[in-house]
């Protein structure tokens, strides 16, 4: 799963708007590099942590050579699974379920809310074809006598019954 894929599957379980969803994703990620670079830990319970550890200088050989090569120190990021994460991983326990968000209740008048849902459902049917066979009718009967391509039209026609 991608960063896009990550944002789509929030937002459809959230319901809330794309763009505030990759802000928010976005956010996270710069936060967690500001904050993990200055060598603090950031920890999400249930997920893991991340943090910064320090590799000392040493020699290392080139595999392809054999020649020796010195390797400067370095810093490097580092995630560490949480318990809970690696149990639904392991298939120690189950997975969490992602069930659609409730619909937020609204105060008001419930017969206002239904009739403002069939108005914008009959909006949207009125821009709609009538049906699905309608949408995918060609404009013109020489559109649908027409082959699909260069090679239906370079193939000869098939029959379904026997040679006479």
């Amino acid at each position: 799963m991608n960063r896009k894929e990550l944002v789509d599957a929030i937002q459809k379980h959230t319901e809330v708007a794309r763009a505030d969803v990759d802000k928010v994703l976005g956010s996270l990620i710069q936060h967690t590099q500001v904050t993990v670079k200055k060598g603090d830990r950031v920890s999400l319970v249930g997920f893991g942590t991340f943090e910064r550890r320090d590799r000392k200088a040493r020699v290392a050989r080139n595999p392809r050579s054999g020649e020796t090569v010195k390797v400067r120190a370095t810093k490097v990021p580092v995630f560490r699974a949480g318990q809970s994460f690696r149990d639904v991983v392991a298939g120690k326990a189950p997975a969490p379920k992602l069930t659609a968000p409730k619909a937020a209740s609204r105060s008001g008048n419930s017969k206002a809310t239904t009739s403002k849902t069939k108005a914008a459902t009959s909006r949207a049917a009125a821009k709609a074809p009538a049906s699905r066979a309608a949408a995918k009718a060609p404009a013109s009967r020489a559109a649908a006598k027409a082959p699909a391509s260069r090679a239906a039209a370079k193939a000869p026609a098939r029959t379904g019954g026997r040679k006479r």
